[in-house]
């Protein structure tokens, strides 16, 4: 199974006047998620099934991705990548879907940091950058070591080093 990790793209501040799961996209955010969703395509990655949390930034992250892959499917709302996502949810959240041999994940940080360094095996916190988006190919059952396949930054650079992913996700991506 090939997993995409997906942080949702730049969205507005936070403020008192819209509440935290109304926060939307920024024009820059989509912009620059659609550089890197573009990256995404021009490495063939074509999954089967797109999850999202159900906060609006991560929905419209989803959609620019579902649209620059051309995606013909229904985006799938995964309540349970809302905030607070831990990594021992993560093979709860995919044995819903056995048919599936590629997914992305959009959500949110501090939970996909958290994942991606379960995944990795890592003792440091690792941070997503907004819009980027970090892949993974493993066994199904979920055994075994994960094997790092590329990150995509949230400007849309590629880094298929494990190393240099490693450093870019220790300072925030």
């Amino acid at each position: 199974m090939i997993i995409h990790i997906v942080r949702h793209a730049e969205a507005i501040e936070r403020t008192a006047e819209v509440p935290e799961e109304h926060r939307y996209l920024t024009r820059r955010g989509r912009r620059r998620f659609r550089k890197a969703a573009k990256s995404l395509a021009t490495l063939g990655i074509e999954p089967d099934l797109i999850l999202t949390s159900p906060l609006i930034r991560a929905v419209q992250t989803a959609d620019i991705l579902a649209e620059k892959l051309r995606y013909k499917r229904e985006l799938i709302v995964a309540p349970q990548l809302s905030p607070g996502f831990r990594p021992d949810k993560l093979d709860e959240l995919l044995k819903l879907y056995p048919q599936v041999t590629e997914v992305a994940l959009v959500g949110h940080e501090p939970d996909l940091g958290m994942v991606t360094q379960a995944l990795l095996g890592e003792d440091a916190n690792l941070t997503l950058a907004k819009g980027g988006t970090v892949s993974f190919k493993r066994s199904a059952s979920g055994s075994g070591e994960p094997l790092f396949l590329q990150l995509v930054t949230g400007t849309g650079r590629i880094v298929t080093s494990r190393g240099k992913a490693l450093d870019r996700l220790r300072q925030g991506g």
